[in-house]
């Protein structure tokens, strides 16, 4: 299994960034997918939730609005669309697969992370 995260980069508040997670070495099709980040000092984070054919997504309440979890099953890809960009928005991104049935925002719900990538937000 490999997740691979791109699309990090530096962008000023207010801007935006979509991030991409490309899966390999499994049946992507078949897992939900998530977002979660780990800003410095502080615990990763759950950001985003999106089940296997996407009719169902959740989000952490603070980008709700924000950003948008998408994903395209024939690419063996997801995304993560984030807007109007916050200074605390600064993190390192990792995309996960679900691999266990507990609630999307438990990280032990995730059997497998990608190796992630930074966004950082300057105000």
């Amino acid at each position: 299994v490999q997740l691979q995260a791109s699309g990090g980069g530096s962008v000023q508040a207010g801007g935006s960034l979509r991030l991409s997670c490309v899966a390999s070495g499994f049946n992507f099709y078949s897992y939900a997918m998530g977002w979660w980040r780990q800003a410095p000092g502080k615990e990763r984070e759950f950001v985003a939730h999106i089940n296997w054919n996407g009719a169902r997504v959740d989000y952490e309440d603070s980008v709700k609005g924000r950003f948008t979890i998408s994903r395209d099953n024939a690419k063996n890809t997801m995304y993560l669309q984030m807007n109007s960009l916050k200074s605390d928005d600064t993190a390192v991104y990792y995309c996960a697969r679900r691999t266990i049935e507990l609630p999307p925002h438990i990280a032990k719900a995730y059997g497998n992370w990608g190796q992630g990538t930074l966004v950082t937000v300057s105000s």
